[in-house]
């Protein structure tokens, strides 16, 4: 799972039309199969929740008309860039999710963002889209009723990076590497040593130990290398037209290569004959740091 935090805007346009991944319309309805979760304090979603439907063009202005009520409020940066946004990605491979799975995910993000909070009938508005596959977009107005600005952690791609291992971990998601693994040394030590004392009957098992090693989706290094891959891909995409998107691409074609390769080691791996002895356990890693970035970048959290 990859949240991608992006720049402030001064309008949910933009952004819902992103999340949509197509333009915002006054023709177009959405109903609580993609509004998947949303504010509860709000009494225009009265309407919605008894079926009504919205379009696309009604909920980006009802996400907008804080910044409308309260032309004054600033945000502690000194600009009026009130609408937040965030964009969830699930690994290629990871099964399709149902829509209360979507909506657990999209409250959890809320609250680790700041932008709802147990027992505050008086937050900031915001809406969680589920649009396309493998995908989910928080979209959030930080002005309060109060004219206040929510105030969000100091640390937040680190508390959603935490917080995406851990709704990987109960919902079984595959969770994409983002930097080397520590530990990948020790095991290549471990590996050596004991390819020094096997002896010849052993060898099938042990190098189809490496083989799977190198294609194991959750510690290998050919799962580090395309997490990488694929992290600066989603990175790219926010680049000017002229070079930005083709080249996340390309990084895009790369990364699916590597997968190739990982599914061929595999099934090398299935090939080679196995000594009567069990071969070799590999350690694991529960989680990974998130890639740190840079402060002119939209922020990452892995």
């Amino acid at each position: 799972m990859i949240i991608r935090i992006g720049s402030r805007d001064i309008s949910a346009v933009e952004p819902l039309a992103e999340a949509l991944g197509r333009p915002v319309s006054d023709q177009e309805g959405l109903t609580d199969h993609t509004v998947v979760a949303h504010s509860n304090n709000l009494e225009v979603y009265t309407s919605f929740d008894e079926g009504q439907i919205w379009t696309t063009a009604e909920f980006a202005q009802h996400l907008d008309n804080p910044n409308w009520r309260h032309p004054d409020s600033i945000s502690p940066h000194g600009d009026r860039r009130a609408i937040w946004h965030a964009a969830v990605r699930l690994h290629p491979a990871d099964r399709e999710l149902t829509g209360p799975e979507w909506t657990e995910i999209a409250h959890r993000i809320a609250r680790t963002a700041g932008i709802q909070r147990p027992g505050d009938d008086h937050g900031c508005r915001w809406i969680a889209v589920q649009a396309q596959p493998g995908r989910l977009d928080l979209i959030a107005n930080l002005i309060r009723p109060d004219d206040t600005w929510t105030t969000q952690p100091h640390r937040l791609p680190a508390l959603l990076a935490a917080e995406s291992r851990r709704i990987e971990s109960e919902l079984g998601l595959i969770s994409p590497r983002s930097d080397p693994d520590p530990q990948q040394a020790v095991q290549q030590a471990r590996f050596a040593g004991r390819t020094r004392q096997a002896g010849t009957a052993d060898t099938t098992s042990q190098l189809a130990g490496l083989l799977r090693y190198l294609a194991d989706e959750r510690t290998g290094p050919l799962a580090t290398v395309r997490g990488l891959v694929e992290h600066a891909a989603h990175r790219l995409e926010d680049l000017p037209d002229a070079y930005g998107p083709d080249s996340a691409h390309q990084l895009e074609m790369v990364a699916r290569r590597l997968y190739g390769i990982q599914q061929s080691l595999e099934s090398m791996a299935a090939a080679l004959p196995v000594a009567a002895r069990p071969s070799p356990v590999w350690p694991t890693q529960s989680a990974a740091p998130a890639i740190p970035t840079s402060p002119t970048s939209p922020r990452l959290a892995r």
